[in-house]
């Protein structure tokens, strides 16, 4: 629950960032522009924050596998709470002028560093608190942040959006992100009270700290990283295209109100956020794996029928579009994330490398993923080119998953559970125990 209500307040933070840059910053921040023009300035101001996030997975990464998860998250929270509660405050550029949008671009990057070291750290804080059988499960419980994050953040939006449109883009759109402050405090209260990881003290007390993390994590699993980057990437360019895109196209090119979209997009996190756990559990029992292409699978199935829903400009189904693509489509992958990439690395550097294969996936995808939709709808006025696009990164994912260390189905499941028993065994294991469970594990990838 720390994990979930951690990430969640994470979320909420970033994505009030998306909401207001489809509705609000276009017209207050790059007012001297054409709107189409204004919406991608806004969009590449929310990709920015991306590319400070490899750099918070490394930072944070490194002192969470030499000092410990549970600082860095304390950390982490109040960092991404501080930005968010300062561009609640921030003047507009009738205000300032140019030092307006350069002032939000500043305060976006510290967003991306704090954010950069979450989710790593609420992950590993659920699957390694887990027990054997049901990391898959615990695991779900940091991803349904993501959703449940993003539908706090539609409704503080929709709350506001009821106003007059001359008192939200005057006073109203600042609530959400002054709101901030009281998700932290209870986001606080919670880690606080949280005790270390087992799997990191255990580390701790057999002296196997290593002395630079991200260099070791390179050192023995540079592939993994580069395929947890490759498998997370059709999820994360998904996420911000329902999120953030979605949204303005909406509201802009389908003629639906402003509204409509942001109870579609409320509906679909709900949605998310009850399905997210099915599948961590069924993950524990049928592989995870096996899950995650089913995800990949199914976001690449959807898209276009979700669009031509959209195009309709129907409210309804557009509020069914995004449940299909972000609620269910998303649902299988996104659950069990977290205890996929989790037990794929070694305990004493699996914060840096959870954390940098995760953020290189953001940076090189999510980042400018909004930004890319508008561009390439702005040059060709169809909606295809954004569907091929989204076709081909989840064909990337679907090849990655498939590389990645497992086996599938039932006897995946129990490969992954028998290779954690091993690496994670207790001081007092003795190394025969520990050979044996590798041994088994072996036996496992045999019969694979």
């Amino acid at each position: 629950m720390a994990s979930f209500i951690g990430t969640t307040v994470e979320y909420y933070d970033f994505f009030i960032y998306g909401t207001a840059a489809a509705l609000v910053f276009p017209k207050l921040f790059f007012p001297d522009v054409s709107s189409s023009i204004g919406i991608l300035l806004s969009f590449a101001t929310f990709g920015v924050g991306f590319l400070a996030r490899p750099f918070g997975g490394i930072v944070f990464g490194h002192f969470g596998d030499r000092v410990g998860r549970k600082q860095m998250l304390v950390i982490s929270l109040v960092g991404m709470g501080v930005a968010t509660m300062l561009m609640g405050l921030l003047p507009t550029y009738a205000q300032i002028g140019v030092a307006a949008p350069i002032l939000l671009t500043l305060l976006r990057l510290v967003q991306g560093f704090a954010v950069g070291g979450e989710w790593g750290g609420a992950t590993l804080m659920a699957v390694e608190h887990a027990p054997q059988a049901k990391k898959g499960f615990f695991g779900s419980f940091s991803q349904m942040g993501a959703p449940a994050g993003t539908s706090i953040a539609t409704l503080a939006f929709f709350a506001v959006s009821q106003l007059s449109d001359e008192q939200f883009l005057s006073w109203g759109w600042r609530l959400p992100f002054l709101f901030s402050a009281v998700l932290i405090i209870i986001g606080l209260f919670i880690r606080l009270s949280v005790t270390e990881s087992p799997d990191f003290a255990a580390v701790k007390e057999r002296a196997e700290v290593v002395r630079m993390p991200i260099a070791e994590a390179f050192r023995k699993h540079w592939k993994e990283i580069l395929l947890v980057a490759g498998t997370y990437l059709s999820q994360g360019v998904f996420a911000y295209i329902c999120m953030a895109y979605l949204v303005s196209y909406g509201t802009t090119v389908a003629g639906i109100s402003r509204t409509s979209a942001l109870a579609g997009v409320f509906v679909a996190g709900l949605v998310a956020v009850v399905l997210y756990p099915v599948f961590g559990s069924l993950s524990d029992t049928f592989g995870r794996k096996t899950m995650y292409l089913l995800g990949a699978v199914l976001m690449g199935a959807v898209i276009a029928p979700a669009f031509a829903l959209i195009n309709t400009g129907n409210p309804w189904l557009f509020m069914l579009a995004q449940v299909m693509i972000f609620g269910i489509a998303m649902a299988p992958a996104a659950g069990v994330t977290g205890s996929l990439f989790t037990m794929i690395f070694d305990a004493d550097v699996r914060y840096s490398g959870v954390s940098t294969g995760y953020t290189l996936s953001q940076l090189c995808g999510s980042a400018f993923a909004p930004t890319i939709a508008a561009a390439l709808y702005t040059s060709t006025g169809s909606s295809d080119a954004i569907v091929t696009y989204l076709l081909i990164v989840s064909a990337i994912s679907i090849i990655s998953v498939i590389f990645l260390p497992g086996g599938w189905g039932r006897k995946g499941a129990a490969r992954h559970l028998l290779q954690d028993q091993a690496t994670t065994a207790p001081p007092t294991s003795s190394a025969t125990t520990a050979s044996a469970l590798h041994t088994k594990a072996d036996e496992v990838r045999v019969g694979d």
